[in-house]
């Protein structure tokens, strides 16, 4: 007996949600091992690898590697502007750089806060710093035309610091941090000189951001900061702001299946990014021998992070396991499968943060055409 005419296209719609489904995740398969176009990063590279060794160095040579994230963070100003005119980059470093100074601050001035409230347990205590850095900082980009977007930076800076075990005065992300952000500066104008001009390129303007807008773009990433913290630090597991930087990184994508495509490059770079962190780990090594493979790992993540982001996270993982080795010595293999599991559970939030955000907008669409 011949199925009705309804059930036919049930079967076909039912048939068609697979076909769809299959393409989508065959494209992201895909852009795991697709190499982009070569832009011209090996400069940029260049400068940014030197704009974090000179304050490594610096504080190697004078014995206070204990503040090295300090320095770090400070140098991740260099990121900014790196394929625009020397005036728009310079203009670009500095204000993320001031942003990723008070981000330090904040965070120093939460642990001495933590540590006159010792009833907050510190997971907590990183846990509030991300989300209410994800939140302040989430206008930062579309207010000023930053280039990269999004809030990692700033909650990777603030809940590093905030998770530390050691106590430092105010004035240390304001001298350290500050300082890093000259030296960032500094390199810029160097290698205007030395031919990273980009004279000629265009350089979009910033977007108009609406208070709607920028309450859409908070509520996306404090959210997102806020529940892959709160998981990590339920299930006990150490250093929960691994989660919140993998909560939040996909999110500075523009595009939704961009963004699902970004949070599984971050699992699938970080577990391999953890194998040469593991083996880096593996045999005694001196701190300045440390801070020469934080300058390698540097430069290999800049010259594929914009063309594969899953290949620049092979080399992101071990230099950011590097930098806090380095600040924090003891702390060793003990952070290799954690890093692991919390960015799971960060690209996992990260990804329900995009598909119940996708809902709501369809919701909120159909609602206003009613």
């Amino acid at each position: 007996m011949p199925e009705p005419h309804v059930s036919r296209h049930r079967r076909t719609f039912l048939h068609a949600i697979p076909v769809e489904a299959k393409a989508h995740v065959g494209n992201s398969a895909r852009t795991l091992v697709t190499l982009g176009e070569a832009r011209g990063e090996f400069v940029p590279a260049v400068r940014i690898s030197f704009s974090v060794a000179v304050p490594l160095v610096l504080l190697l040579l004078l014995g206070r590697l204990d503040l090295s994230l300090f320095a770090s963070f400070g140098t991740f100003s260099s990121l900014y502007g790196r394929f625009v005119p020397t005036r728009e980059r310079v203009r670009q470093q500095a204000i993320a750089g001031g942003a990723l100074v008070a981000c330090e601050l904040f965070a120093t001035a939460a642990r001495h806060a933590g540590a006159v409230v010792p009833t907050l347990p510190r997971g907590w205590l990183v846990v509030i710093v991300g989300t209410i850095v994800a939140a302040l900082t989430s206008g930062l980009v579309p207010r000023f035309g930053l280039r990269p977007r999004g809030v990692l930076f700033f909650v990777f800076a603030s809940t590093a610091i905030a998770t530390s075990p050691a106590l430092f005065p105010l004035w240390v992300p304001l001298v350290i941090g500050g300082g890093s952000v000259v030296v960032s500066v500094a390199f810029s104008a160097l290698f205007h000189v030395l031919g990273e001009a980009n004279e000629g390129r265009p350089v979009p303007a910033p977007a108009r951001v609406s208070v709607a807008d920028y309450v859409q773009d908070a509520g996306r990433f404090s959210s997102a900061a806020l529940i892959a913290g709160s998981i990590s630090t339920a299930l006990m597991i150490p250093s929960p702001y691994w989660a919140q930087v993998a909560a939040v990184a996909p999110l500075s994508e523009t595009r939704r299946m961009g963004q699902v495509n970004r949070a599984l490059h971050r699992v699938v770079g970080t577990v391999l990014g953890v194998v040469i962190a593991a083996f880096l780990m593996s045999f005694p090594s001196e701190p300045w021998q440390t801070v020469v493979w934080i300058v390698v790992m540097q430069f290999l993540a800049e010259m594929f992070v914009t063309r594969n982001y899953s290949l620049g996270l092979v080399f992101v993982t071990p230099l950011a396991l590097l930098m806090v080795h380095l600040a924090n010595p003891e702390r060793n293999y003990e952070m290799l499968v954690p890093r692991i599991v919390e960015t799971t559970i960060g690209a996992a939030v990260g990804i329900v943060v995009v598909v119940v955000g996708l809902l709501v907008e369809r919701w909120w669409s159909s609602r206003r055409m009613a």
